[in-house]
């Protein structure tokens, strides 16, 4: 019987096979008490398990192909980082030793105990880090079985053929790249977000996916016949002989629009009247800047500082810590730009180091001490911060960007911190560029409506899409009873855009937008219309919208962007939506 599922696109194409479901390891574990004599014989088997999940982890990594993607790389070092964290290992001892829990019983509560603090976080790359605990704490818990990896089941399987798609609960990254390319076309889990770490490796693969697609385990059965639509998130159980040949042609026109899109890598990024236009890309480790050249990014627009906070137990990361990751970083880039944004967390972000007043009371989170307000209320750890990234604009241009300000003494107080770490830098004797530019995060409707704040004393401009529809249409995108609601196209997020756009232009101040805006390619006429002349997004999108570009007329586009700002019901914007994709 035919049926379909419903999930999130994370990663764009077409890919249709026969389901080759993987069976998670059991979290429902045995529980029972082990004697007093017998505790540190359970620690024993705990470490030796450790050892076991290292060595795959160290294997995975010394196969890396040069031509791998660096994200696979980085998520393999993730997951060493989480193996080796204190907040695990040692407090999953501390169980067995005090409470006298079995080794899984005691694994599985600790990681109760974790999923906790993630499930609070308001931002979503961070929260879905939730997943990467869950896969290590997997992975322990299939060696103290003696039990073998889901990719090694696929690799030992004599009978995968080479039109297999992976279902599973969820994937980890490192299982990911041990799938074979050859037998793995697509894959489908029951978990999992656009920001998830098996997402974006998904993407650096090109391999079509759907996440979030609940319960997709349990009604897939094995060898089902599916079609994963990966632009819709939708997944086709035993598809109709229409259904299936309508999904092969476009399965067919998608890879010959792929290679396409492959020639426009090296051409100038202009619109059919002549005006350039800058790609850029996101990115949040050191390594994502191979990725980012690849692509044809002429710089990073937004490096997202957070993930170099994660994973430390008692402490924040050292100047010298963070410095060679920014460095790293400028390096890879080759002398292309760098847009370093200091660190967005706080009250809602799972860092145990943070030592602020109210970390754990907040009683909204997402209102409360964070971004910005929670660097000036920890100076010297913000201090440290702007020291690191200076110090690398001594290797290429950086520039510095302030997330979620809104009051002009909050960027007065910004900009005299940065002026004490030159000054510090100075008495140390270490170079930086003095003439370092500093940017403000438009993500705040307070922001965008009070922008002469801004633009008297800052050098550019990023538009944070994401935070700024959500703090507009007050809309927690991970509440699932109101995410609906949130809408890149409400004439208040459009009008809020469109106004800083307008403005900074008049004052000759530059602006980006670096939201999930600027990567979907049905809004890039809209942008450009705007005035947008910036785009920053993931690496994986900007070939799709660079095609875009190359085919708008800025002078076409005028009359139609105008009609989109001037329409306030749903009908009315979407009626002019249309006109301006065919102008």
């Amino acid at each position: 019987m035919s049926f379909s599922l419903h999930g999130i696109p994370v990663s764009r194409g077409i890919a249709i096979g026969r389901a080759y479901l993987i069976a998670p390891a059991a979290l429902d574990v045995d529980h029972y008490l082990v004697d007093a004599p017998q505790i540190e014989g359970e620690i024993e088997r705990f470490r030796a398990a450790l050892k076991v999940v290292q060595a795959e982890l160290d294997r995975l990594s010394s196969d890396l192909s040069a031509d791998a993607p660096s994200e696979v790389g980085a998520f393999i070092n993730v997951h060493t980082m989480i193996l080796k964290d204190a907040m695990l290992v040692q407090e999953t001892i501390d169980l067995i030793r005090t409470r006298r829990y079995n080794v899984e019983w005691a694994l599985t509560e600790q990681l109760e105990r974790l999923s906790r603090h993630f499930d609070d976080i308001e931002d979503e790359y961070l929260r879905e880090r939730k997943a990467d605990v869950q896969q290590v704490v997997e992975r322990i818990l299939k060696a103290l079985a003696g039990a073998p990896s889901a990719a090694a089941l696929v690799d030992g399987n004599a009978d995968a053929s080479d039109d297999m798609i992976v279902v599973a609960h969820d994937i980890s990254p490192a299982d990911m790249l041990q799938f074979k390319t050859q037998t793995f076309q697509g894959f489908v889990t029951d978990l999992g977000g656009r920001t998830s770490h098996t997402a974006i490796v998904a993407r650096s693969l090109g391999i079509p996916a759907a996440v979030g697609v609940a319960h997709a385990s349990a009604l897939i059965r094995q060898d089902d016949l599916i079609i994963v639509d990966g632009d819709h998130g939708i997944v086709i159980v035993d598809p109709a002989p229409i259904v299936l040949e309508e999904y092969s042609y476009r399965q067919s026109e998608k890879l010959l629009e792929q290679k396409k899109l492959q020639r426009l890598k090296f051409s100038p990024t202009q619109t059919l009247c002549g005006t350039k236009i800058s790609l850029l890309a996101n990115i949040e480790l050191p390594e994502d800047s191979r990725a980012a050249v690849e692509a044809g990014a002429v710089g990073v627009g937004l490096f997202r500082t957070e993930f170099l906070f994660m994973n430390h137990k008692d402490r924040l990361p050292e100047e010298e810590e963070q410095f060679e990751a920014y460095r790293r970083a400028v390096e890879l880039m080759g002398g292309l730009p760098v847009t370093i944004r200091t660190i967005d967390v706080g009250a809602d972000k799972p860092l145990d180091s943070i030592g602020a007043d109210g970390y754990e009371s907040a009683p909204n989170p997402a209102l409360g001490l964070r971004a910005i307000r929670w660097s000036l209320s920890e100076p010297q750890m913000f201090l440290t911060q702007l020291r690191a990234i200076l110090r690398a604009s001594a290797y290429g241009q950086v520039r510095i960007l302030v997330p979620m300000l809104a009051h002009a003494q909050e960027i007065d107080q910004t900009l005299d911190l940065i002026r004490e770490a030159k000054r510090q830098l100075d008495d140390a004797g270490l170079p930086y560029d003095p003439g370092v530019r500093i940017g403000a995060m438009i993500e705040i409707p307070a922001a965008a409506i009070a922008l002469p704040l801004f633009l008297k004393r800052v050098d550019f401009l990023s538009i944070g899409t994401n935070d700024l529809i959500q703090y507009t249409l007050a809309i927690d995108r991970a509440d699932n009873a109101v995410a609906h609601l949130y809408d890149p196209l409400h004439p208040a997020v459009l009008h809020l855009i469109a106004f800083t756009l307008r403005e900074a232009k008049r004052a000759g101040v530059s602006v980006s937008v670096c939201g999930e805006m600027a990567g979907d390619p049905q809004l890039t006429r809209l942008l450009l219309g705007m005035g947008l002349t910036e785009f920053s997004m993931h690496p994986s999108q900007l070939l799709v919208v660079k095609q875009e570009i190359l085919r708008a007329n800025l002078a076409a586009l005028e009359k139609p962007v105008a009609d989109v700002l001037a329409a306030f019901e749903p009908e009315e914007v979407q009626a002019a939506l249309k006109r301006l994709s065919q102008a």
